[in-house]
């Protein structure tokens, strides 16, 4: 019985192993939907629309990008975390979506558990943003500013629960100052009123304020970026404040294993062509922007702790 027993599981196997290759060899078969939860002309809307060129052009059927920007990314976020995970809807946004959102809001529907790593094609700095003829020329002006008198400077930033939003908190935390926060739907919107005139300043991605005609008294990241030598890290500037930001494209959870690394394969070489990379520079992306599906996987858990932390200090987690 026993060895009866063995001989239909291993028949039993060897039924799956062929279907389930032909999954793969089979997908895809038709449009691929590919979410972008951020307004059109934001980075990884741009970067989203040459990787899904570029997997057309691999796999042979059309990735189209939908934007669904609302929220902070939570509505396509949970519409994807939703989805049927046969590859046929994928997201690619900022992953603080997927990690941070959740931490804030238990409403929104989803985890960054939610969602299957394919791979990271993207890292964002933050930076503060200051019109040409503010008084405000350095992180210690602002300080100084916000000291004499509290609660006076007006700021924008893309949302509530963003990365700028979280290290404009971490800054006015370490500095023991107050600034009344102005939230936008996106980073463009706190661009053009610091540009206006109407803001102080504005703490929004570096890609975002690279074009913008805006000067950068510092920029939350780990070291100076290659592409603007001259702009001090807020740690220079003596707060050590660098959030993570990454982007990511992302499955719903329970994508077949095949499919993921088909998929991962063709980001990889997406991610790495000559177009992708010259948009990357352009965006001024860092020479490690793109990572494979656990180079993602661990960036998303490194920033879901950190946030943990922050949020917890702040009495802000849910």
């Amino acid at each position: 019985m026993k060895r009866q027993a063995l001989v239909a599981a291993l028949a039993a196997l060897a039924v799956l192993a062929p279907a389930s290759g032909a999954l793969a060899q089979g997908y895809p078969e038709r449009t691929v939907e590919v979410t972008v939860p951020s307004s059109p002309g934001a980075t990884a809307d741009m970067l989203g629309r040459v990787l899904a060129e570029s997997f057309s052009q691999q796999l042979g059927q059309p990735f189209i990008v939908i934007n669904k920007a609302a929220a902070a990314g939570t509505v396509g976020s949970a519409a994807v975390a939703q989805a049927k995970p046969d590859g046929y809807t994928l997201l690619h946004g900022a992953a603080f979506s997927l990690t941070v959102q959740p931490l804030t809001n238990t409403n929104v529907g989803y985890t960054h558990k939610s969602f299957e790593p394919i791979c990271q094609t993207f890292k964002n700095d933050q930076v503060i943003v200051v019109r040409p003829d503010s008084p405000l020329k350095s992180v210690r002006d602002l300080i100084a500013a916000a000291k004499a008198k509290p609660g006076a400077l007006n700021y924008g930033h893309p949302g509530i629960g963003t990365i700028p939003h979280l290290a404009m908190i971490e800054l006015s935390r370490l500095a023991g100052v107050e600034f009344n926060q102005v939230p936008f739907k996106g980073p463009a919107e706190a661009v053009q009123m610091t540009l206006a005139g109407q803001l102080d300043f504005a703490a929004v991605p570096l890609p975002t304020a690279a074009s913008s005609g805006l000067k950068m008294p510092a920029l939350f990241a780990p070291a100076r970026n290659p592409a603007i030598p001259d702009v001090p890290t807020m740690k220079e500037e003596g707060f050590d404040v660098a959030p993570l930001s990454v982007g990511a494209l992302v499955a719903p959870a329970g994508l077949p294993a095949d499919i993921a690394r088909k998929l991962g394969e063709a980001c990889r070489v997406a991610a790495q062509s000559d177009a992708y990379v010259r948009l990357a520079k352009n965006a001024f992306q860092p020479s490690d922007y793109y990572g494979d599906s656990a180079v993602l996987a661990s960036n998303m858990e490194k920033d879901v702790a950190e946030k943990k932390r922050l949020l917890g200090s702040l009495g802000l987690l849910k």
